[in-house]
């Protein structure tokens, strides 16, 4: 299976923040890289890139910085990776944008590989597809609150 790029791991980062100051104007930079420990140079690629496929938009002077094109209730995990990674299929058989026939295979319609990674493609899309930035950060919001409180139970160990 393959694994999100550190690109992709980025990028979502920064989209977490873009999303939580979402209407509060520009962020900057450097308050991003700072913030979520990415390299600010590679955070820059990154943001040109999103900015070039009209996730993000930027003011520059004053006041300037990044901002999300969209509010944050409108942008799916699915179409953010989808974006920066292409299709979520594991194998290109089991894509549905961007069909290819693996070259060793003799039938793709009676594969039983493709047929599983087929499942397990719809079950990512369905799940990226409908979560958004708005949803993630609010996840994000509540494991503070909880880590806050001392009520983090994905870190308690029962004997």
């Amino acid at each position: 299976m393959r694994t999100l790029s550190k690109k992709t791991q980025y990028a979502l980062r920064a989209l977490y923040v873009l999303a939580a100051n979402y209407g509060r104007g520009p962020t900057l930079i450097a308050r991003m890289a700072a913030q979520e420990s990415i390299p600010q140079d590679f955070l820059e690629a990154i943001l040109l890139g999103l900015k070039r496929q009209g996730l993000v938009e930027s003011k520059k002077g004053k006041g300037g910085g990044y901002s999300l094109s969209l509010p944050p209730e409108r942008v799916t995990m699915g179409s953010v990776i989808r974006l920066l990674e292409g299709p979520l299929a594991p194998l290109p058989c089991a894509s549905e944008t961007a069909y290819r026939k693996c070259e060793e295979c003799v039938d793709d319609q009676l594969c039983g590989t493709r047929m599983v990674m087929r499942e397990v493609r719809d079950a990512m899309a369905e799940i990226l597809d409908r979560t958004t930035l708005a949803q993630v950060c609010a996840r994000m919001e509540e494991a503070k609150a909880r880590a806050r409180q001392g009520d983090d139970e994905g870190l308690m160990y029962y004997i």
